[in-house]
């Protein structure tokens, strides 16, 4: 699972193959914000997929837009 610091948040994305349609792949993202304390992550979006009507051909492609849609959510971007 890719990890990119964009500003003061930190994103998590990657590509999961579907279980109900293992030919495909589905785009998942987390974003974690700042926090006081060094050893605790703040959450502020939990691990879950994005673009729900979109599949992709491969793990690769899905983190791309994965990646993509979570760079979108950030605030001031």
């Amino acid at each position: 699972m890719p990890i990119e610091h964009v500003g003061d948040y930190e994103i998590e994305y990657s590509g999961v193959k579907l279980v109900s349609d293992c030919n495909n792949w589905a785009a998942t993202v987390a974003i974690f914000g700042p926090s006081t304390n060094p050893m605790h992550r703040n959450a502020i979006f939990p691990s879950q997929r994005v673009l729900l009507d979109t599949t992709f051909e491969d793990e690769k492609s899905a983190e791309q837009e994965a990646r993509k849609a979570a760079v979108e959510m950030l605030p001031h971007h």
